[in-house]
């Protein structure tokens, strides 16, 4: 078995269509996040946190963002993650494989450094602050750094984020779960079974959905589990079938989750205090803060590569012809860019506001910033060799603009 192979052309398209709608949401997501910092650390920060707390029926406005909004995020996350297990090149258990093992060492990995940080200094609350990578603004990079190279890298990477995500989330309803009420959880399978009927049978009706999701939603919510479990468990339903609702909803959700959640969820969860977190230099001295930035910059490199290295070492899989570890290094480093998922598991493990979680936003923001950095510079020096390879392949086409590797 190859590892890193080329996948089918019907999904190296579809990933490099997915790339493009990313991109963008990556962007959205880092401008979103620069504002909400700077007007944090601006003298109108009070300002910021009072927007902050304002409260909508149950929830603040950040509360909505994190438990509402990114469900969202979550439930177009299950979408892809079902769709590359069932429909995708990844229903072969053994292309599975790697990105699987590869998504479970940079979280083993992660966890490990920055409890070996944290061991006597009070903060392993967090310790899976660091596990997590953020599709959107990963992708966002590749996007913009690695225009040639391999179409089966993107798939890797993708689908790691996806498996990481999965893994997130189960992360977050097992341990940051602070009590939990079995009543609401079991009502809660009502609305969703409900939901999964009628999106089996093909209703598109968003009258009838919506209702069912909301409701399931706020019943996961009151249980105690966090509500974004119930994005991941209502797309769980969803058929995925060519032309069928996985990919209908998928087209409709995507653009509201890269475009306005997770930039949303950004804005209010980056919006950390410096000084209120007893400013830079003590922040990038506190143990959680250093064990988040060694987690996701060399836990995800040690880890993704370690696994890559063991699937290749105890199996007969190997590295594609024209790959070699440098790139695998740089998607490791890249999968260090944890943002999204990060923040939202440092405010569950540390409360909201508290300095031990502007201690951890801290870490993420500079971690996934410098982890971004040398995944940058590892992958401009190998697209270079890469633009030479994707000229051969262009001018190898046939008229149907498939190139002829993808008709082996």
């Amino acid at each position: 078995m190859s590892l890193f192979s080329r996948g089918s052309w019907p999904e190296a398209r579809r990933i490099a269509e997915l790339l493009r709608a990313e991109t963008v949401g990556g962007v959205l997501l880092l401008v979103a996040a620069l504002v909400g910092l700077a007007w944090a650390n601006s003298p109108w920060g009070d300002t910021y946190r009072s927007f902050s707390a304002w409260e909508i029926g149950p929830l603040s406005l950040a509360g909505w963002a994190a438990d509402g909004l990114l469900a969202i995020f979550f439930f177009v996350a299950g979408l892809e993650l079902k769709r590359e297990f069932v429909a995708g090149d990844l229903r072969d258990p053994r292309r599975a494989a790697l990105p699987v093992l590869a998504a479970v060492g940079g979280m083993i990995a992660p966890a490990a450094i920055f409890t070996l940080f944290n061991l006597a200094g009070g903060g392993l609350a967090g310790w899976a602050v660091p596990t997590a990578t953020d599709i959107a603004f990963a992708l966002a990079v590749l996007a913009v750094i690695g225009t040639h190279l391999p179409n089966a890298l993107r798939t890797f990477l993708l689908t790691l984020a996806v498996v990481d995500d999965l893994l997130a989330i189960t992360i977050i309803a097992i341990f940051y779960t602070s009590s939990l009420h079995p009543l609401p959880l079991l009502l809660a399978l009502i609305p969703l079974a409900i939901f999964g009927v009628l999106v089996q049978r093909g209703v598109r009706a968003w009258w009838l959905l919506l209702p069912l999701a909301a409701a399931t939603w706020t019943l996961v919510h009151e249980s105690g589990v966090h509500a974004t479990v119930a994005g991941v468990l209502l797309a769980f339903t969803v058929p995925v079938r060519k032309q069928g609702l996985a990919e209908h909803f998928e087209h409709r959700f995507r653009p509201l989750s890269a475009g306005l959640a997770v930039p949303v969820f950004a804005f209010f969860a980056a919006g950390v205090s410096i000084t209120a977190a007893g400013g830079f230099g003590a922040s990038m001295r506190d143990s959680v803060t250093l064990g988040v930035i060694a987690g996701l910059v060399a836990g995800k490199a040690i880890g993704i590569t370690g696994a890559t290295w063991l699937v290749q070492r105890f199996t007969r899989a190997h590295l594609d012809p024209g790959l070699s570890w440098w790139d695998v290094i740089g998607l490791a480093l890249l999968g260090g860019v944890g943002f999204t998922v990060s923040l939202l598991i440092g405010e569950l493990a540390y409360g909201s506001g508290t300095v031990r979680d502007g201690h951890a936003k801290i870490g993420v923001l500079a971690g996934s910033l410098l982890a971004a950095v040398l995944a940058a510079v590892v992958l401009r020096l190998r697209n270079r060799h890469y633009r030479l390879l994707a000229a051969e392949e262009a001018m190898d086409a046939d008229d149907d603009g498939i190139p002829d590797v993808y008709q082996r």
